[in-house]
């Protein structure tokens, strides 16, 4: 395994984390057994950050971790997040920031955790509602409390990671990034970069789309891609085209198109930490095998030109999930 460091803090983690919302909501049925098996050979291979959020499967993604670190919480950074509110059946009721309720979920993530200390409390969405130097300010309060380690923020704008940072140092931003999303190039990573933030990419694969698995539109009732105005129609159908881009290179590099997704992502700088998701052990090993892969200055180059940036068509989210990014 390799290891980075999150931006200037002194936590480091294993250069490839694991995202677990996928197991217990957004990508089908969840299977705890193939999960907690898949959590236990991320370990054994090495894996040392596990990201998890209170909203995931309602709470039952941090209980499931919460299985894990009952044996094995010496050898996990544990990264959860909050702010997102949704009813037991899943509806969002929306994004809270107010101190008071920063408190109160991260006391209740720690319950569903059955742990003392969470390494890395994110914000999931800022609450536009609430001056972010109150919210920081709160989650500093956690750190002096001895319940939190270290501060991250999520799909965060670059004028809000500076002002948070001015209140308490933010060691990690968490957003969407990979071959078919690079919106943070620019401002956020120039941000991220001048503070000395660390990165952490969600869903690196394109959800899915990048490992050429994909072909088909037709997706269960549980799936979040159905959803997805990158996955529908004729939006989907230009997406795919530019997969076969990548499945090419791949080709030639004698890996994965999942394989060479991930190591563009990893090359893009060592302070960068994606955290592709999984509740496959296949999978999971597979990504793994990003790591050995080298992309020289011409891969990169011909990378680039086979999907720039803006490449992609659709936005990212439903009109009414994009109204809460970026800020």
């Amino acid at each position: 395994m390799q290891y980075r460091r999150l931006g200037k803090s002194s936590l480091v983690v294993s250069a490839l984390g694991l995202g677990c919302m996928g197991m217990s909501q957004s990508y089908g049925t969840p299977d705890d057994a193939e999960s907690l098996a898949t959590l236990n050979h991320a370990i054994d291979r090495g894996i040392t950050m596990l990201d998890t959020a209170d909203m995931y499967g309602g709470g039952t993604n941090e209980e499931l971790l919460s299985q894990i670190l009952a044996k094995r919480r010496n050898e996990v950074i544990l990264a959860t997040k909050f702010g997102n509110m949704r009813q037991p059946d899943g509806r969002f009721l929306g994004v809270n920031g107010r101190p008071e309720y920063v408190q109160q979920a991260c006391e209740a993530s720690l319950k569903r955790l059955k742990i003392s200390t969470i390494d890395l409390f994110y914000l999931h969405r800022v609450d536009t509602g609430v001056p972010i130097e109150d919210t920081v300010g709160a989650m500093a309060r956690l750190i002096e409390q001895g319940k939190v380690r270290y501060l991250g923020l999520s799909e965060a704008g670059s004028k809000t990671i500076r002002r948070a940072h001015a209140t308490y140092p933010i060691t990690a931003l968490q957003s969407e990034y990979s071959l078919w999303t690079r919106d943070p190039e620019g401002e956020i990573l120039g941000a991220c970069r001048e503070l000395g933030v660390g990165f952490v990419p969600y869903s690196p694969l394109g959800r899915g789309i990048l490992t050429g698995q994909v072909k088909s539109a037709e997706f269960g009732p549980k799936d979040f891609r159905r959803i997805s105005p990158r996955f529908q129609g004729d939006n989907f159908q230009k997406n795919l085209a530019l997969v076969t881009s990548v499945e090419q290179l791949a080709s030639e590099k004698r890996c994965t198109p999942a394989q060479l997704a991930l190591a563009w992502v990893l090359a893009q700088g060592d302070d960068i930490v994606p955290i592709p998701g999984t509740k496959r052990r296949t999978y999971l090993d597979q990504n793994l095998g990003a790591l050995d892969v080298t992309l020289t200055s011409s891969d990169l180059r011909r990378i680039d030109e086979a999907i720039p940036r803006g490449a992609a068509v659709g936005a990212r989210y439903p009109d009414e999930y994009m109204n809460r990014l970026g800020v």
